[in-house]
């Protein structure tokens, strides 16, 4: 890791004074062309993905429409981001890598008989994305994919990401609870979190990819995936903050990101204290029998670890949750503009501003537009400034209210709701 990118994520501040906003969108996704995958393959797989190529349907209608080409056209991503007041992008996966049966940020975890070929699909993604990086230098925070199969080849993968400049870390799989896999909370997973921290690479974790595997998109199932699946995204959170993982590791970023927002987070740290404190009444409450083994090995509350450890992905932060960030943290909130799926905010990305924060301090906004991103992800906030002086949302813009939202955005980022979501 660079001095450089090391003095960023120790904690550079956005520089203030500009007329402007540089916007650092926290949440993106970016695949290659399926074919294109074959040549990041060991040679060994060739003919493997040739047959499994050959008679794969893609279920995503925006991964064959004449769009598709946002995941993987530079040029076309820059130039679209641009115009939208972006000028650097964290990358989440997208399209589907060789071998999976459907997206890799909702396929259940393999089993020992495909693991080989999927783990292989993972590694040409990670490597297609390293490259596609390289062609932006300084403007894409790539996350590497890693499958918890087997904790050896995940370690050898989460070092060759760091060397590769990957600075986006690596993304974590959910467990379903009907898993094979042993869940978060295991110890088996220990050099896992200990390798990221080392390398001071952040943990991300997905939203919709830790749902029970009888969950599918269609019909009824497809319904409850959609109303549930926020939940089970969430258990990643307090299955870390009770196995120990950040009292053993206090230099661990743990990254949540696209989970139904946010308005789910205040009430949960205050129910997590809650029982935090009763298991910690050293028998005298019920509560106490359970947990009481697990938090007395904990010298903070859980609140307290969200606070020093972890950071909320929002996207999409609604309105109704914009006075939420100071319970949140505005130190722990990075916004995201969901490119280039089809409830992203582009192109009314500053109407989707506007929408949610008019009237926030200024100082706050550059924390959770850029700041954030910046320390987390090793970006330069120097070298990315004079871009935003050029692009960006101007400041006196986004602090006006907007009336109604733009009548062909289908973006959650401009709902109406006024509800606080129970998860």
């Amino acid at each position: 890791m660079t001095d450089q990118m090391q003095a960023s994520r120790a904690g550079a501040a956005p520089l203030p004074g500009s007329e402007r906003y540089t916007i650092i969108s926290a949440d993106c996704h970016a695949g290659a062309e399926m074919y294109e995958y074959k040549g990041y393959l060991e040679r060994r797989f060739h003919d493997d993905f040739d047959a499994w190529a050959s008679t794969y349907v893609n279920p995503f209608a925006d991964l064959v429409s004449n769009e598709a080409d946002r995941n993987y056209d530079s040029d076309r991503r820059i130039r679209e981001l641009e115009s939208d007041g972006i000028v650097a992008e964290v990358l989440y996966p997208n399209t589907i890598p060789p071998f999976f049966p459907t997206s890799s940020l909702t396929a259940i975890p393999p089993t020992k008989a495909d693991y080989g070929h999927r783990w292989a699909g993972l590694q040409a993604h990670n490597r297609w994305l390293a490259d596609f990086c390289s062609l932006t230098p300084g403007r894409r925070a790539g996350i590497a994919q890693i499958l918890l199969y087997d904790v050896d080849d995940a370690v050898k993968e989460i070092r060759w990401a760091e060397e590769a400049g990957l600075t986006g870390g690596i993304m974590l799989p959910g467990v379903p609870p009907d898993s094979e896999l042993p869940p978060l909370f295991s110890d088996v997973y220990e050099p896992i979190w200990a390798t990221c921290e080392e390398l001071g690479l952040p943990v991300n974790h997905h939203g919709g990819n830790a749902s029970p595997m009888g969950l599918t998109v269609g019909g009824v199932s497809g319904a409850i995936f959609l109303v549930e699946q926020g939940w089970y995204s969430h258990r990643a959170l307090w299955q870390l903050i009770f196995a120990g993982v950040f009292e053993r590791h206090p230099n661990l970023t743990f990254v949540m990101t696209e989970q139904g927002g946010s308005s789910w987070l205040p009430g949960l740290l205050q129910f997590l204290d809650f029982y935090y404190h009763r298991f910690r009444e050293d028998g005298e409450t019920v509560e106490a029998v359970f947990g009481g083994p697990a938090a007395s090995a904990l010298s903070l509350t859980p609140s307290e670890y969200w606070h020093r450890n972890c950071l909320m992905g929002a996207s999409f932060m609604r309105r109704v949750e914009s006075p939420l960030r100071h319970q949140i943290g505005v130190d722990r909130i990075m916004w995201g503009v969901d490119y280039p799926h089809n409830e992203m905010t582009y192109p009314y990305s500053t109407e989707s501003l506007r929408w949610t924060f008019a009237g926030v301090p200024e100082d706050e906004m550059r924390q959770m537009l850029a700041g954030n991103a910046a320390r987390v992800y090793g970006f330069d906030l120097d070298r990315l400034t004079p871009i935003g002086d050029r692009i960006g949302p101007r400041v006196a813009d986004v602090a006006q209210p907007l009336d109604r939202p733009p009548a062909d955005s289908i973006s959650l980022g401009f709902t109406q709701e006024t509800f606080l979501r129970p998860w």
